[in-house]
């Protein structure tokens, strides 16, 4: 059966990673994506009452908004009444893992679906540098870690998300094989990041060192640290 996927991001609706998305997700069915006119990483799941957005369409299927990720979900599904099986945001240049998912716009924008009880998935590609993203390869790790995520049952309130490794620390060492990591699923480390601020005149630097966090092992930053695909299954109710 071929699903109706709503795409979206932080990164941009022009975004390399979004593109690359696309393709993937053109395998299983028909997308369109919604996403913010310009980046807006680490906005988490702010939403937009107090101005008016801009909605432009950019091309077949293709709308920019000038708001986070979070309103694109909200305007695709109640302005644009589309029928979505699937929300899937990203890929997010960068990783989002652990503690990162409730600052990502990119999770948020699953999240936001989630609470309209659509099912979703975020996608992102952790680097330890700030090397360029090898898309080409991202598409061909993304694709079965996907696969995996849309066999699964679906629940109201369940999202799922997924990080790719740094090519640098898994075995094909960037050499262009058909190495494709292994999919582990994992909870969800909640240590907090490292980060200090630093003064410079009368201002507040911040300085993380994303690299430094703590890992729990056979949790999603461990995982993904240790060269494997992380899937992480998210959901709305907490438990007291």
């Amino acid at each position: 059966m071929s699903l109706r996927f709503l795409v979206s991001n932080d990164d941009g609706y022009d975004a390399p990673g979004i593109e690359a998305l696309v393709a993937v997700l053109r395998k299983f069915g028909t997308t369109t994506v919604v996403a913010p006119l310009a980046e807006q990483s680490g906005c988490g799941h702010r939403v937009t009452t107090h101005q008016p957005l801009t909605l432009k369409q950019i091309g077949d299927d293709w709308y920019s908004l000038d708001c986070t990720p979070a309103d694109c979900v909200r305007v695709a599904i109640s302005h644009l009444k589309l029928e979505v099986d699937f929300v899937v945001a990203g890929i997010n240049a960068g990783g989002n893992l652990g503690c990162d998912v409730f600052m990502s716009g990119t999770v948020a924008a699953a999240r936001e679906a989630a609470l309209l009880g659509v099912p979703s998935i975020a996608v992102s590609q952790y680097r330890r540098t700030r090397e360029p993203v090898d898309w080409e390869r991202a598409q061909r790790w993304i694709t079965p870690a996907i696969q995996k995520c849309l066999e699964e049952p679906r629940q109201l309130g369940v999202y799922w998300n997924l990080n790719l490794p740094d090519p640098a620390i898994t075995p094909d060492a960037g050499n262009g094989t058909a190495y494709v990591p292994p999919i582990i699923r994992c909870p969800l480390d909640t240590n907090p990041l490292a980060f200090r601020y630093e003064r410079q005149d009368d201002h507040l630097v911040y300085r993380g060192t994303y690299q430094e966090r703590g890992r729990t092992p056979e949790y999603d930053v461990a995982v993904c640290f240790d060269g494997s695909i992380s899937m992480t299954r998210l959901q709305l109710s907490l438990h007291a």
